[in-house]
């Protein structure tokens, strides 16, 4: 059920979000040894960029639906 501002009705009524999947798995592990591999580092920077790519898709589906600024 969406918000109804009694002052501006209807037009205040909550709107859905586009669906917007889960972030995938996380590919990255903790570190074998005390400093990183090249492999380990590239593993996390992986994962979060996807999640920054996710995270962008829901501000736009956010921002599409009207709730919040652009």
């Amino acid at each position: 059920m969406g918000y109804l501002n009694p002052g501006a009705g209807a037009a205040r009524e909550g709107r859905r979000t586009a669906a917007v999947t889960d972030a995938a798995a996380a590919t990255a592990a903790a570190a074998a040894g005390a400093t990183p591999t090249k492999a380990e580092y590239d593993a996390l920077l992986a994962d979060v960029n996807a999640l920054r790519t996710k995270l962008n898709a829901l501000l736009a589906a956010m921002r599409t639906a009207g709730q919040m600024a652009p």
